[in-house]
């Protein structure tokens, strides 16, 4: 509905607006449901360029309408100038009828379509399992790398790492370590090692393969080997867990063997962008307004993490990619503009990059803040949490606020089996819909078509608006890249579901009536699968 009311106000406008270029038409939601079930304010935007009352204008508008009676009831003008649409019964019941037909497609729209779109999420160096700490990046890229598939784009899923460097060597250190403490040998822990669990685990393996010979062999070969491919090994199981499949994996030492790294260099060497002071090499930030220049290679040769994010940023760019996603947590948010200032030096278009800055997790018990074991360090893995919760309550916690807000999940909450628990609560709906099926079928001869009409009580009407909603509240989430707003949807839809469930009885009621309330559910239900797919969760029959 929305697309076609976009469509008719389009053509009405250009009668009115003459040569005036066009302002995007936008379509609201009424706060006040009285006032109607969609609005714009096209006049009011028009009001400046054609010089005009937007009242008028709106006049105007709503005189060169042309629309199906059957779609629209009523156009009426509010307040100011805005235009207020009432859809019709015939119109809401063929919402009904397209659900039907599309089934688990119903939702999909070509927003975005013939766009290719990279989202870069998790990125953890294998040094250790997913943490809490990731939980969050993981579900949320993964999540809006959904929402902009049912918009219609082509995603790829890619996970940035890097396998070299001081972390990765102290990796293969601790590792060798722990493979000598097993031949009887007494040394310092190395600085800054790695003391978990799984560390010991690895080292375990290469003394039951290899016995003593590996006494002598550098830290960096076989031990950081063999530690990087049981932690990804790992890390892919968790992902797997949590319904994440990555599409690639990308790791930064292409980018020094491809020559990448040196080609950033020369290039904003090129603009008189990069000089040498203290025996670094720094990049020239305040020509893009930041108060300090930024050091891309220390003074012992090691680059800081800018210089390759931007090389690889340019790769990405290079792939061909229209827009390319960037999830990272809220210590990245003084960096990445440096990446983007390079980027736009380098001649490429920043704007093709996305960055998502999401804020941090609390694990919350009693009230408190919660460490659940320190098995294998001294932090929350996400596989404890699922063990704890369940992968479908542990993504549903990730993504049902803002990215941009701080998030406290809360243990107690989300071990609730009832309505207090908001992903049970939608689960539970799809869960009783398919239950009221299973019992009205045992009643009722529910085969041949269905005559909507009979659903004329203002709580069905309630619900099928709310249905036809659904592909708006997806592309809403995908433009804004904010998955809450899909569950704040879906939340309305179950509590519609509700009010319906208490005002409009099924077994009882006479076969055409009752089988257009169950062909009603059914829907319903379908949207909640759609949408609960979305997130990366199930939709249980039974609970």
């Amino acid at each position: 509905m929305k697309l076609y009311l976009t469509e008719i106000i389009s053509e009405a406008a250009k009668k009115v607006s003459g040569d005036v270029e066009l302002p995007p038409v936008t379509i609201e939601k009424p706060r006040i449901p009285e006032h109607g079930d969609a609005a714009t304010n096209i006049a009011l935007q028009l009001a400046n360029p054609l010089k005009k009352s937007p009242r008028i204008i709106a006049e105007d508008i709503v005189e060169a309408l042309i629309y199906d009676p059957a779609k629209i009831k009523e156009v009426q003008i509010a307040g100011p100038g805005f235009i207020n649409f009432r859809f019709a019964d015939e119109g809401l019941h063929e919402v009904l009828v397209k659900v039907e037909k599309e089934g688990e497609e119903f939702g999909k729209s070509n927003l975005n379509a013939g766009q290719r779109i990279q989202v870069e999420f998790v990125s953890a160096n294998p040094t250790g399992p997913l943490t809490v700490g990731h939980g969050r990046n993981a579900v949320l890229g993964d999540t809006i790398a959904r929402l902009l598939e049912w918009t219609g784009a082509q995603v790829d899923r890619e996970y940035y790492f890097n396998n070299a460097g001081r972390q990765m060597r102290v990796l293969g250190e601790s590792v060798k370590y722990r493979y000598l403490e097993l031949l009887g040998e007494d040394m310092e822990f190395p600085e800054g090692g790695y003391e978990g669990e799984y560390i010991r685990d690895v080292a375990i393996k290469l003394h039951e393969a290899n016995g003593e010979k590996l006494r002598d062999v550098s830290p960096e070969s076989i031990f950081k080997e063999a530690a990087e491919s049981a932690i990804f090994k790992e890390i892919k199981n968790t992902l797997k867990r949590m319904n994440i499949e990555m599409d690639a994996f990308f790791n930064e030492n292409k980018l020094y063997d491809s020559g990448a790294i040196d080609k950033v260099l020369d290039h904003l060497g090129e603009e008189g962008l990069i000089y040498e002071k203290d025996g670094a090499t720094w990049f020239k930030t305040t020509s893009f307004g930041k108060d300090q220049d930024t050091v891309l290679k220390k003074s012992t040769g090691e680059p800081t993490y800018r210089l390759p994010d931007i090389a690889y940023h340019a790769n990405k760019l290079e792939r061909g990619y229209d827009l390319c996603v960037d999830v990272f947590g809220a210590d990245h948010i003084a960096t990445y503009p440096d990446v983007l200032s390079a980027l736009k030096a380098m001649g490429y278009d920043p704007n093709k990059v996305d960055v998502l800055v999401y804020q941090f997790v609390t694990i919350i018990k009693d009230g408190k803040p919660f460490k659940m074991s320190t098995r294998k360090a001294n932090y929350v893995t996400l596989d404890e949490l699922m063990d704890e919760v369940g992968a479908d309550v542990t993504r549903f916690f990730f993504l049902m606020r803002s990215p941009n807000t701080h998030l406290e999940f809360d243990i107690g909450q989300a071990k609730e089996a009832g309505e207090k628990n908001p992903v049970f609560y939608l689960q539970y709906a799809h869960a009783r819909i398919k239950s009221i099926f299973r019992k009205a079928s045992e009643e009722y001869d529910l085969k041949g078509s269905t005559d909507y009409t009979k659903l004329d009580h203002p709580s069905e009407t309630r619900l099928i608006k709310r249905i036809s909603e659904f592909p708006d509240a997806i592309e809403s989430a995908a433009v804004t890249k904010e998955p809450h707003r899909l569950i704040n949807y879906l939340n309305e839809l179950a509590v519609d579901f509700h009010k319906f469930y208490h005002d409009c009885h099924i077994l009882g009621e006479e076969q055409g009536l009752a089988k257009a309330r169950i062909a009603l559910l059914l829907i319903v239900a379908r949207v909640l699968a759609n949408g609960l797919g979305i997130l990366g969760i199930s939709a249980p029959d039974r609970m």
